[in-house]
């Protein structure tokens, strides 16, 4: 009981800590975004780079556009310098209120090699991306037509036979008072651009303006770009399908073990007068041999750790996400609030391995709580480093600068790292004898051979697999707004996705370990974690089915991000549903082997 008084306590401590974080994070203010007529709203223009490969942004203005006598960046956000944002000040001028048209921006006299530069961005589809009053809109630079008239994104480049550059720019700005509601652009005017050969183009814009009622604090409501696919009605359908798969599978594993632990009771425990000569099998031989601790204590201690953190991590992004912090064109809020989470949260995991090392007699608590700030935090550091390095090799604006990088680093070595120092300490301090209902024998057991077909590997591919089929259809939208260009806002189904993940994963896992128990074998403790995270390997290979047959990505820079970070998300999905596969496994084995009459 002290113990669990423990960890709440030092759960609750970290979700005070990052809701006084986020506390302060409201919706937009009025006073920032209120305008008189004619004032010159702030308007940016942020990158461009091929639809296909949404990694790959580059400078606005490394494109011969026409650019403004003074050229001034925007302030930005660590999560918008992690998303790569290098927005500029744009020679576009929209002054609050007053409409126009056909207002002449330059009219350059592109050379041969300009020409081709443009020639090449249109036949890879660039968009562009432009902000107004903290509003993103997008749009094409330009068209490419065929002799079978004009060619879509998805289609193929190869029958291209006339490319043009759209000179024009229609934006429709919608306005309540003072306050600037909506923005749209709209592309035109096409002039062809030959190969090789220069020619003079006249970028012109025109704006509208339109009233509305729509009020300001919802205008984040009424972002839903044309531009970008959106999501299908089928979303609703795809998360009744998961909701009834959850039901019927959770009530088919409780039944079979309910049933088959009540006869193996009525075994087990029967009268000493009504036994015979039959001799026992099954779980209940291995009951001194059930609890003895698993090799590599200081190593599955700290996954446990992490897990646990990234357990808290989800939850709390998810939580926010539900509270509308993380609207489309937020400027990485969420990268914002998965470094600060991650480091904030880092208690739990030094309390939490600290505690369970501490319970299963180990004695190097030092190395414990460095392996368990290393464990995840190397690994990625490792796959930024190499992903980064690509980044600055391709001159891509997701090159994060140092200053960002020290700035990471910095809020994981003096909040995060000492943070699961102190949270180390205090679970190492709190922690008891480890709670075993059997006592342990002092020489192990032998475990009888097991079929090839009951072995860890065979185990792994159905612990994965059934989480996996609960979850994989929400997969393709969240792959679509990650790696893609949609638009993802329905957080509280994937708020149920997450709970039907984590639901499944213990159910299957609860099923296995008792299967191998029931073999007499009591080499449960790893296997339960490893079952339980094997949904993240299943994660990745749809990782790669998705680059392969839902995408048009190509090159090694959107490969080297694509399956990068997928892997290391991966990781972090392994560590996360290992730690709670083995917690729901050691409940469920201390539940059976309490009332279990043993000699």
């Amino acid at each position: 009981m002290r113990s669990m008084v423990s960890t709440l306590y030092v759960l609750g401590v970290a979700c005070l800590l990052a809701l006084s974080l986020f506390a302060s994070v409201q919706a937009e203010k009025k006073k920032h975004h209120t305008w008189e007529q004619g004032d010159l709203v702030p308007f940016y223009v942020n990158n461009i780079g091929p639809y296909s490969n949404p990694t790959e942004t580059y400078e606005y203005y490394s494109l011969p556009f026409c650019k403004p006598d003074v050229i001034k960046k925007k302030p930005t956000r660590l999560g918008e310098r992690i998303e790569g944002y290098k927005a500029m000040t744009a020679k576009y001028d929209l002054p609050f209120g007053k409409s126009f048209t056909d207002e002449k921006l330059c009219e350059p006299s592109l050379t041969a090699e300009q020409v081709n530069e443009f020639r090449e961005a249109i036949l890879e589809y660039y968009y562009f991306e432009m902000i107004y009053d903290d509003l993103p809109l997008f749009g094409f630079i330009g068209t490419v037509d065929s002799d079978q008239g004009q060619l879509r994104v998805e289609d193929t480049t190869e029958q291209a036979s006339a490319l043009f550059l759209l000179q024009h720019l229609d934006f429709v700005i919608e306005y309540n008072g003072k306050h600037v509601i909506k923005i749209n652009v709209t592309s035109d005017r096409p002039v062809e651009l030959k190969e090789n050969q220069p020619t003079t183009v006249e970028f012109t814009y025109s704006a509208t303006w339109i009233a509305t009622d729509h009020p300001f604090e919802k205008r984040r409501q009424l972002y839903n770009p044309h531009f970008f696919p959106q999501e299908l009605e089928i979303h609703w359908l795809s998360i009744m399908n998961s909701v009834v798969l959850v039901i019927l599978l959770t009530g088919f594993l409780a039944i079979i073990i309910m049933r088959v632990l009540k006869a193996d009771y009525s075994r087990y425990n029967r009268p000493e007068e009504e036994e015979d000569d039959q001799e026992d099998y099954g779980w209940k031989l291995i009951h001194g041999d059930v609890f003895r601790f698993p090799p590599h204590k200081n190593l599955f201690s700290a996954f446990l750790g992490i897990g646990a953190q990234f357990f808290m991590v989800v939850l709390f992004i998810l939580l926010f996400a539900l509270q509308g912090m993380f609207y489309p064109g937020s400027g990485g809020n969420m990268y914002t609030a998965a470094i600060v989470l991650y480091a904030l949260t880092a208690s739990i995991s030094g309390f939490v391995a600290a505690r369970m090392y501490k319970q299963l007699n180990g004695e190097r608590w030092a190395w414990n709580i460095i392996l368990t700030a290393a464990l995840f935090a190397a690994p990625l550091f490792l796959v930024f480093s190499y992903v980064n390095t690509v980044a600055i090799y391709y001159h891509v604006t997701v090159s994060m600068p140092f200053l960002t990088i020290l700035e990471i680093i910095s809020i994981w070595a003096f909040v995060g790292f000492p943070l699961t120092v102190l949270g180390g300490i205090a679970g190492r301090r709190t922690a008891g004898t480890f709670e075993a209902p059997c006592r342990t024998k002092n020489f192990p057991r032998e475990i009888p051979p097991i079929q090839w077909y009951r072995s860890l590997p065979f185990q792994m591919v159905m612990a994965g697999f059934l989480p996996f089929s609960a979850i994989y259809i929400e997969l393709l939208y969240v792959y679509s707004a990650v790696w893609g260009h949609a638009t993802y806002t329905l957080f509280f189904i994937l708020f149920l996705v997450f709970i039907i993940l984590n639901i499944v994963t213990a159910c299957i896992t609860i099923a296995l370990t008792y299967f191998r128990l029931s073999m007499e074998d009591h080499r449960w403790w790893w296997s339960s974690f490893v079952n339980g995270g094997s949904t993240g390997i299943f994660i990745y290979a749809y990782s790669i089915f998705y680059y392969i047959n839902r995408t048009k990505m190509t090159g090694v820079l959107q490969g080297s991000f694509y399956f990068s970070y997928m892997l290391i998300v991966c990781y972090a999905f392994f560590i996360m549903l290992g730690t709670v596969g083995f917690a729901s496994s050691l409940v469920f084995v201390r539940r059976i082997y309490k009332n279990l009459k043993s000699d």
